[in-house]
């Protein structure tokens, strides 16, 4: 088995590879992952939200990451540049997915930091995101030096229906010596 390689796709390539990004997610969700889906989530509503999620980072929206191992891709990220007149230096977390038959490899962190890289290649320097607390985004997070800030309660669904709460972080990206 080959080494991962972590990149950002262009708009062209994630259409054309959209099928594979809709397996990611598909696996997440019946994995388990809160991510916005419910567990009873259709391959049509994942392909509508990756075929959203493709027409965004076209127009400069979103930068999509990927992990593949040999030709195939493992799992994914996006940074989601925040487009408010108030906040041209914040950008968001969103949809960091692992394929369950590629976890506990370090993709994740990689994933992350690669997520973090493309904020501040577009000029941001605040990253926020969200997560369920106590599950493995969260301790991935604490790893990734990212500050946890507060627990809100019943704020969404588990894919199977259950409350559950979500924590709130951030990174500053600017150097130490910036900030």
């Amino acid at each position: 088995m080959s080494e991962a390689i972590i990149r950002a796709m262009n708009a062209r390539e994630a259409a054309a590879r959209v099928e594979e990004l809709t397996d990611v997610l598909l696996d997440c969700v019946r994995g388990g992952a809160s991510v916005s889906f419910m567990g009873d989530m259709s391959r049509d509503e994942a392909l509508a939200f990756w075929r959203d999620a493709v027409a965004d980072a076209d127009a400069g929206g979103r930068a999509i990451i990927v992990a593949e191992r040999d030709g195939r891709i493992d799992g994914t990220a996006q940074a989601v540049f925040v487009r408010t007149p108030n906040q041209p230096h914040r950008a968001e977390l969103a949809k960091m997915l692992v394929h369950r038959r590629a976890r506990n490899r370090g993709l994740g962190l990689a994933l992350l930091r690669a997520a973090e890289n493309a904020a501040r290649a577009q000029g941001r320097w605040l990253m926020v995101l969200d997560t369920v607390p106590e599950m493995g985004g969260d301790r991935l997070y604490l790893r990734g030096g990212w500050t946890p800030v507060g627990v809100i309660p019943n704020y969404a669904l588990m894919p199977d229906g259950a409350l559950c709460a979500t924590r709130l972080f951030y990174k500053d990206l600017r150097p130490e010596r910036a900030r």
